[in-house]
């Protein structure tokens, strides 16, 4: 900004328009709620222009106010902590204590071996800690992200960081949102918001204003830092930088979030009381029966030290650090990396493991799994990737034709069930199936060129795509069911159509209902015939069927979850989505009876009140979010429990920081995630985690060995 003063001060009344520009940054006030405030009435509150976007003095003189759009929940790690870190033990000090009496009474070689067993502890810790903190922290690096904002009437490309309130930031498909945005303009706008709020669908956006105690996953005026735009185009409008965000919320939750001292560091801590009792007390008896016998005091309180000194176990620190140590590398070449050696063995500890749905328990990719038509139901298992493992549809019309209406009325992008595809998550999940079938979106458009579309509209709750069709038009529809059945006066059968009646349409809602029970997202899809490409699209349609979607449990969590049934680990699940769905998945990776008691997040409060007995009667936790999921990690350790948390999402962050061992997943990790986690999953595998807590076992049993016989270490 000083700089910018500085040039301009040359020609009269520059300095002066800099400084009412810098005034003017000073009197914006944030919105509380911008998601409830009409547009207009908030342009005009952060004095900016939608069409013209801010001057770049502007721009200056709000990152001088508001700061950098940067979210950190640690720092990384210095070497001289980490050196530091390594003699942060109560055995430790205690040996440092001996070491210093060994000296002052000439036990030169007392002393030399005490250091030595300290130095030789340290280094070994201190080596293994730093290598594991260097590839966490580049896993948990940032890329250098970008976003287009419109300033000085024009769009530039700037770094995410140099956003401030009041920019106009132009969004598209595929883009990152790099700050909390009041949305001003949308064109079929979706965006994946699981990492924020734990739902595994899209979320429709549009520009009209919600109520103010909308909850977070609701405001669809929104679009919020840490969250990707799946479909569609918009602009907004910066509300919210840096820790002002909702993501910047969650990273002060993780500052806040207080794991405490491990299990280990506990035991240890015990011990050496134990010890320093133990010795004190047996010196002390030894130098009064001495005195009591007439002895020299001299020599018998020097021989009382030299006693206290002797008893003191110096190997212990060096073999649990090895041991633990040992339990890492193991642990690295399993997939799981481990920042510090305490948490090797609070895994073994671990009684109970509260995990996350979307991207742990589940793909996080949705995935067609009913297809539902007037000639029955067809249950995909799986997804087949062989030429003979397609779907077989060529004596089934009403199937294939609802597949092929969904991969015409799409406007994602798939050429190859292996390939992630771009696009919206469910319109992929389309494509993946019709492509199961033999039906790829590029051969249908060569047959049925597109010559009009119609957006997904949140109040029709409906899209449509008009296709060529000799010399006709095919207008392919899909949408919510309850919006096509309204608009459809005929349904598809074997032999033609059939009209649909209130009994019919009442028939098609209930088979809807029945797949949202099973916690599938349901479409339904439609078409017509028509002569013109103008047509209105959602009038007189012809029913086609029903899909069902959902996303799909990971096929190695179920034994997974048993081998810690086996183990005495309780495995609950706390997730974002909503109770149904969170059910249906519970059911699928065998959580067992406790799925059947479900709690929503308005009602764990009341659960935590029960105290261990409520706890240890819930499965699930459903429409929770980060503040409740802190809790809920809080309430476990009060009762006792030794907590694991795994999670992949920025609405976890919290609770990761919070639980004995948090687990976070590398690959498809959020950031914030990672870096409140103690440990990283390198293949996101669930399974990996069950690995690690067996090898911590084994640590946690020798710990427990090595603090029954502390005079046997220091006889070897």
């Amino acid at each position: 900004m000083g700089i910018g003063i500085g040039m301009m001060s040359s020609y009269p009344g520059a300095k002066e328009g800099a400084i009412e520009r810098h005034e003017a940054a000073q009197q914006i006030f944030l919105p509380e709620t911008p998601h409830a405030m009409p547009v207009a009435g908030l342009l005009r509150q952060l004095h900016v222009s939608a069409t013209e976007g801010l001057s770049d003095d502007e721009v200056s003189a709000r990152r001088k106010r508001f700061g950098a759009n940067t979210v950190t929940a640690r720092r990384p790690t210095r070497v001289a902590s980490l050196l530091f870190h390594q003699f942060k033990s109560s055995v430790v000090y205690l040996l440092g204590f001996a070491a210093g009496l060994a000296f002052y009474f000439g036990e030169l070689e007392e002393g030399s071996a005490i250091i030595a067993v300290l130095a030789i502890n340290a280094l070994i810790g201190f080596v293994t800690e730093l290598k594991a903190a260097r590839s966490i922290e580049a896993l948990r690096a940032l890329g250098a992200r970008t976003a287009r904002v419109r300033r000085e009437s024009g769009v530039h490309v700037v770094t995410a960081d140099e956003l401030v309130p009041g920019d106009i930031v132009v969004l598209d498909a595929g883009d990152a949102v790099s700050a909390d945005l009041r949305l001003i303009e949308t064109s079929r706008l979706s965006a994946d918001e699981s990492a924020l709020t734990g739902e595994s669908v899209a979320v429709d956006k549009q520009t009209c204003p919600v109520s103010a105690d909308t909850r977070l996953g609701d405001r669809a005026s929104m679009a919020f830092k840490g969250t990707a735009i799946t479909r569609g185009t918009g602009t907004g409008v910066v509300v919210a930088t840096g820790l002002g965000t909702e993501l910047g919320r969650v990273t002060r939750l993780v500052l806040e979030a207080d794991p405490g001292s491990s299990p280990l560091e506990r035991k240890l801590a015990r011990l050496s009381a134990q010890l320093v009792f133990a010795t004190v007390a047996v010196a002390a008896a030894i130098g009064a029966t001495g005195l009591i016998g007439g002895e020299d005091p001299f020599v018998m309180v020097e021989a009382a030290i030299a006693l206290a000194v002797a008893a003191i176990p110096e190997g212990l620190p060096i073999v649990a650090t090895l041991a633990l140590a040992r339990g890492m590398w193991r642990m690295a070449r399993q997939n799981a990396l481990i920042e510090h050696l305490s948490a090797v063995e609070t895994l073994g500890a671990t009684t109970v493991i509260l995990t996350d749905k979307t991207g742990t328990l589940t793909e996080n990719r949705m995935t067609v799994r009913r297809l539902s038509t007037a000639s029955g139901e067809i249950t995909l298992e799986t997804e087949a990737r062989k030429d003979d493992e397609r779907l077989q549809l060529s004596g089934d019309r009403p199937t294939a034709e609802l597949l092929r209406i969904a991969v015409l009325c799409n406007d994602a992008h798939l050429e190859h069930p292996d390939e992630s595809g771009n696009g919206d998550p469910m319109e992929i999940a389309l494509l993946r199936a019709g492509l199961h079938a033999g039906l790829t979106r590029t051969a249908l458009l060569d047959g049925h060129p597109i010559v009009r579309k119609h957006a997904f509209d949140p109040v029709t709750k409906m899209m449509a795509t008009v296709h060529e069709c000799g010399d006709r038009v095919l207008v392919a529809v899909k949408g919510a069911p309850e919006a096509v059945l309204a608009a459809a006066t005929h349904a598809t059968v074997e032999q033609g159509e059939i009209a649909l009646d209130d009994d019919t349409r009442s028939e098609w809602l209930s088979r809807a209902d029945q797949l949202g029970q099973h916690g599938l997202r349901v479409l339904a899809c439609a078409m017509k015939m028509d002569t013109l490409a103008d047509v209105a699209p959602y009038e007189r349609l012809m029913l086609v069927g029903l899909i069902g979607l959902e996303d799909p449990a990971r096929a190695d969590v179920p034994q997974a979850i048993e081998d810690c049934r086996k183990a005495g680990i309780r495995v609950v699940m706390v997730t974002g989505d909503h109770v149904v769905t969170a059910r249906s998945i519970g059911r699928a990776v065998g959580l067992g009876q406790n799925i059947a008691n479900v709690v929503e997040g308005k009602n764990i409060a009341h659960v935590i009140e029960t105290g261990q007995h409520g706890l240890r009667d819930v499965g699930i936790f459903a429409r929770v979010n980060p503040e409740e999921k802190l809790a809920l990690v809080r309430a476990y350790q009060a009762a006792g429990e030794i907590v694991a948390m795994t999670a992949d999402g920025v609405n976890d962050a919290p609770a990761l920081r919070q639980a004995d061992i948090g687990v976070a997943m590398g690959l498809r990790g959020t950031d914030v995630a990672r870096e409140a986690a103690a440990m990283i999953l390198l293949d996101d595998a669930f399974p990996t985690i069950i690995g690690a807590i067996r090898e911590g076992r084994i640590i946690f049993a020798n710990i427990r060995r090595l603090r029954r016989l502390p005079l046997v270490l220091q006889s070897q």
